[in-house]
């Protein structure tokens, strides 16, 4: 498969309504696609190679659909499992950022950014 075939399936997969990568792959890519796609990969092999597109597609994503920007930006509260709670003060990732918190779930370490 070429690179382009490649990014194609992947971004056919992220707009379809399917929610398993293995399924959508054989089964709709391999059944309903083939004359699309001739020179199709294994399923272990097309997973073993789809990190090479990785920057190749996400220039064509960035330059195609760039978005619009409104000024606000979101992060999600989700715990940052860098370390155990009693090991949190030798912790040096995030250093300068990341503060401990309280969710749902309870404490955690990590970053908080709720909007700019």
């Amino acid at each position: 498969m070429s690179e382009s075939e490649i990014i194609t399936t992947l971004l056919l997969f992220h707009f379809g309504t399917f929610h398993n990568f293995k399924h959508f792959y054989l089964f709709y890519i391999g059944v309903h696609l083939k004359k699309e796609f001739p020179r199709q990969l294994s399923y272990n092999r097309f997973i073993e190679i789809e990190h090479k597109v990785f920057v190749p597609m996400m220039f064509f994503i960035n330059t195609t659909c760039p978005g619009k920007y409104t000024g606000i930006t979101f992060v999600d509260s989700t715990e940052i499992a860098v370390c155990q709670n009693k090991r949190i003060k030798r912790n040096r990732v995030f250093k300068e950022v990341a503060k401990i918190g309280k969710n749902t779930m309870g404490r955690f370490y990590g970053l908080r950014i709720l909007g700019k």
